[in-house]
């Protein structure tokens, strides 16, 4: 209960705090979604360009485990984790402040959950999260984005939204490694690395094993 009540009013202070606290909002933010959503980047600073981007990889990153985790929920884990793509943390949070320890998966993988557990995704996702963060370390400048966190909404809950990502994985991290028989001990290397711990885990953790699947014969049809 006193896990459950902590996401909570974590939820209600970052929504308190984006809504009533962050910066004012700016005229040209819709203009800037939209350009950093259709790929117009002229003129952008690098470090906003990768930081976007990498909002669209953690959702990605928690789905390939909340899907999983949701097999045994009473809620619909998959609204939350679509809903993340769009608002991140805002949907997530809701989600582990409802969900219930799980530490098994019953049944068998649909073809969602063969893509999301396959190793070649975890791959895949640290490849470009490794593009985009030397692209913009190596190419964004630093003042100018220092100045926006400070004056423009958007960039200032992207950014911590971004932040509470990277801090809340280890909440479902421990189950998804029970799920798989993973050595606990590892838990804190994982834990304790921002963004490529995760990665790294979806990248190497072993498969999931189909459990309590049984195979019932069809009843014969009865004229």
């Amino acid at each position: 209960m006193v896990r459950k009540i902590a996401f909570g009013l974590l939820w209600l202070g970052f929504t308190a705090y984006a809504f009533f606290l962050a910066p004012p909002e700016q005229p040209s933010t819709f203009e800037l979604i939209k350009n950093l959503s259709i790929g117009q980047w002229q003129g952008i600073n690098a470090l906003i360009i990768a930081l976007f981007n990498l909002m669209g990889i953690w959702p990605l990153i928690y789905s390939a485990v909340v899907f999983i985790d949701g097999r045994g929920q009473k809620i619909p884990a998959w609204l939350f984790a679509i809903a993340s793509f769009a608002v991140g943390a805002f949907a997530l949070l809701p989600y582990l402040a409802l969900r219930e320890p799980n530490n098994q998966f019953v049944g068998k993988k649909n073809a969602l959950i063969k893509l999301l557990d396959s190793r070649v995704t975890g791959v895949v996702l640290t490849v470009a999260t490794v593009i985009l963060v030397a692209y913009g370390l190596t190419t964004g400048d630093w003042d100018s984005f220092v100045q926006q966190w400070q004056t423009n909404r958007f960039i200032n809950v992207m950014s911590l939204d971004f932040c509470l990502l990277c801090l809340l994985f280890p909440a479902l991290l421990g189950d998804d490694m029970a799920r798989r028989s993973w050595n606990p001990q590892l838990f804190w290397l994982i834990a304790l690395i921002p963004l490529f711990g995760p990665l790294i885990y979806l990248s190497v953790r072993p498969q999931l094993e189909e459990v309590g699947v049984e195979l019932i014969p069809k009843q014969p049809a009865v004229n």
